[in-house]
């Protein structure tokens, strides 16, 4: 099929319902998967126009150009699995899942914007629209802009929305979730356009549930010398028990520090979840043996998995995502030009306001899903996993999961002292009881305690106490934190590690 009034301008992504797609839309499901792509994302557009992504599941940046409209729609998928950045130049909309791609272009003027410095010392992650670059916007997930050559518009075509339904049982919700699942993974199962697929797997039920339901035949975790970081044992059980191969890349501190470079390159922007650069290490081993690898990411912000979550808010509180690494004090503390105008609940505060009257988890939840799970954990996985070579799929993050989710009542996802309780269950369909209800253990990196040793911290202190550290930083402030840390504050670690992380990104990219 030829269409040159309709052109797919940029498309990074996978469209898990596919089969179901191209016999709605008439098109022939032996093409290859990049023409079947297309064809897809051409013909749902001439049938649906921006009711399309509605019809679309799976992890989704488009960019289409109607030549007969004169228009450009850029697209992100629900819930932010792809990153989507974009900025007008010269009569012109540069859109790409990558912001180098966009700083990159000649015509584009570089100009850090220091609000964005100041919101993401406080948070740990660029949260919200904005970016570090004046003038490049995110597009946010479930939304769409348009360009019509004088204005950009953007539209919200889908929000995380949780609508209880108490007349289900936590039984019959565990078989909705084992029902969904399964016809999740059947569509991955069945495109035999995939490679060889494997898996990422730690210790926790997520992981352990999708490699359990998937095809995957070999399971891929870090680990580390220090135990008490190690989750590569109960993964390894895990394998064993399901009678599947397995494979563990044990990381060193001289390897995770030289990595850590390249991660933030690659990144596009500051990102001080220590978590990345270890994950980008596990996605070049995996890189060796497979190109498509699925991960469990989204369960914890659809079900309630995070500790956050149980905390009972203040009754004046705003719930600012479950991860903020300062407080005002700190971070006012260490910018030399602290801005009073730029408040850290900016960012949350509209969408804080639009979930009241519903129940407190679900209010988390929205928040969650809405910034931080995009944020933070989809910049991570995306863009290292992109720059590794390796196609992540994350199968828990579909749209149709959340919408087994969002009806499911709070007093289900929390019971008998479990975290995601009937997640739990439905997992427990495939998994022993032991696995599927084991405690979170979480995805701890030991920078904390291998940033204290001297061996190792010798860049990172260069750049904390160097020529651009103290363009940013009250030297003395920051110097304070240093030693704190030095002396055995364990809150510290993260408050260093992120400062190091925008020092760095701003000599590569300045």
């Amino acid at each position: 099929m030829t269409d040159n009034t309709i052109q797919v301008k940029y498309f990074s992504g996978y469209i898990r319902n596919w089969k179901k797609l191209c016999k709605e839309l008439e098109i022939s499901p032996t093409l290859d998967r990049k023409q079947r792509e297309r064809e897809i994302l051409i013909c749902a557009y001439k049938k649906w126009q921006m009711e399309m992504m509605n019809h679309l599941c799976g992890m989704f940046a488009i960019v289409i150009w109607d030549n007969s409209l004169q228009k450009l729609f850029c697209i992100r998928d629900n819930v932010g699995q792809k990153q989507m950045f974009y900025t007008v130049v010269e009569n012109e909309m540069l859109c790409s899942g990558d912001i180098n791609e966009i700083v990159a272009d000649s015509r584009v003027t570089k100009k850090l914007n220091k609000r964005m410095l100041q919101q993401y010392l406080f948070y740990g992650y660029p949260i919200g629209e904005e970016t570090f670059y004046e003038g490049i916007c995110k597009l946010m997930p479930g939304h769409y802009a348009v360009w019509d050559g004088k204005e950009v518009k953007v539209c919200c075509y889908w929000k995380p929305v949780f609508t209880p339904d108490y007349t289900k049982t936590a039984e019959e919700w565990a078989d909705e979730i084992q029902k969904t699942v399964t016809e999740i993974l059947d569509e991955e199962r069945e495109d035999t356009q995939l490679p060889y697929k494997e898996s990422f797997l730690s210790g926790g039920v997520d992981s352990s549930y999708l490699f359990a339901a998937s095809d995957a035949q070999c399971a891929n975790t870090i680990g580390y010398a220090e135990s008490g970081f190690d989750e590569s044992s109960l993964a390894r059980y895990t394998a064993e028990v399901l009678g599947k191969n397995f494979c563990v890349k044990m990381i060193t501190p001289d390897e995770y520090f030289a990595r850590i470079p390249e991660v933030i390159d690659k990144m596009g922007q500051p990102l001080g979840d220590a978590s990345a650069v270890a994950f980008s290490l596990g996605c070049e081993a995996v890189s060796q043996k497979t190109k498509v690898v699925y991960s469990g990411e989204g369960i914890d912000e659809f079900f309630g998995g995070y500790n956050a979550h149980k905390r009972v808010l203040g009754k004046d509180w705003v719930y600012l995502t479950c991860s903020h690494i300062m407080s005002e004090e700190v971070v006012r503390s260490l910018m030399l030009d602290f801005d009073e105008n730029v408040r850290f609940t900016q960012p949350v505060e509209k969408l804080w306001n639009e979930v009241q009257g519903q129940d407190e988890l679900n209010k988390k939840l929205t928040i969650d899903i809405s910034l931080w799970l995009e944020g933070d954990i989809y910049l991570n996985t995306d863009r290292t996993s992109t720059a590794c070579g390796i196609e992540l799929h994350t199968p828990f993050s579909d749209v149709r999961l959340f919408n087994v989710a969002s009806k499911i009542p709070a007093e289900m996802k929390f019971a008998e002292g479990h975290n995601k309780y009937v997640f739990r269950k439905a997992a427990s369909s495939v998994l022993p009881d032991e696995i599927a209800f084991r405690q979170k253990v979480g995805f701890a990196v030991p920078v904390r305690k291998w940033l204290s040793d001297e061996k190792f911290n010798k860049a990172v202190v260069e750049k904390l106490f160097g020529e651009t550290s103290r363009k940013f930083f009250n030297q003395s402030a920051l110097k304070s934190l240093w030693e704190n840390y030095l002396g055995g504050d364990e809150f510290s670690w993260g408050r260093i590690y992120a400062v190091y992380v925008f020092i760095l990104w701003y000599d590569l990219k300045f």
